[in-house]
């Protein structure tokens, strides 16, 4: 579904991306984990097109996305959705208008068709009646679960979830993760999430990657990564902090 060839990229002369190789598969959840601030969100923006590469291409389905211009991109973009860091809402708008809006954008649905599109996401992430009400007065895990919604409003092949249980607790952590379980399996989608939180990666994962220093250091099933015998990637998984990590 998603291939990633030789990813460079740079910022202020400093690399971030040092020749990124990973293949994900239709259908599949794969987890890329890393250190805080290793590129993983970096990653994740140059898959849906948001930055371009110094080097390197990324192909969706049998093309290549890396030169495309914004029409064709937008187009190849009306196939993902992205659950922001944070679920990243407009404050100014109400649930239902921040669920509808890349459907009022990009489609040509009626206001009724969009309405009960609305209704129907919000009650696949357990939500109803809540159209009316502005973020602001919701708490950190309902958030997510109204960015969830907008994520899938657009019946997307791919969902991208930036850091999913960032921000709320365990059992809302363990809430969000069953409902990214539950989405995959009813929608049958390719989901990619990225996160830091081993938990959340060994619960949804069907395959981890691990990005360290700008590369693919390791790629397997949640049962192969915890047998690693690569010190960094084992390290990293079990949270021991005997000395900085090894350059």
């Amino acid at each position: 579904m998603i291939e990633i060839k030789g990813l460079h990229k740079s910022f202020g002369g400093n690399p971030v991306l040092n020749g990124v190789n990973l293949n994900i598969q239709k259908g599949e959840t794969m987890v890329i984990i890393g250190q805080s601030g290793g590129g993983k969100s970096v990653l994740l923006k140059h898959i849906v097109g948001i930055l371009k590469p110094d080097e390197g291409e990324v192909w969706v389905d049998g093309v290549n996305i890396t030169n495309m211009d914004n029409n064709a991109l937008n187009k190849v973009r009306c196939r993902f959705g992205m659950l922001f860091q944070g679920a990243a809402l407009f404050d100014s708008l109400t649930v239902g208008e921040n669920v509808s809006f890349a459907l009022k954008r990009y489609t040509a649905l009626s206001e009724k068709d969009i309405q009960e599109k609305v209704k129907e996401k919000l009650a696949l992430v357990g939500l109803r009646d809540i159209e009316n009400i502005k973020p602001a007065e919701l708490s950190g895990g309902m958030k997510k679960r109204v960015g969830l919604a907008r994520a899938i409003a657009m019946d997307p092949e791919v969902v991208f979830y930036d850091e999913p249980t960032t921000g709320v607790d365990p059992i809302m952590a363990d809430a969000i993760n069953n409902l990214i379980l539950d989405l995959h399996n009813k929608l049958k989608i390719t989901s990619i999430a990225v996160t830091h939180d081993m938990v959340s990666a060994y619960k949804i994962a069907d395959r981890i990657a691990m990005l360290y220093q700008g590369a693919i250091i390791g790629v397997g099933t949640p049962d192969e990564i915890k047998e690693t015998t690569n010190p960094i990637i084992h390290q990293f998984i079990t949270g021991e902090a005997q000395g900085p990590i090894p350059h």
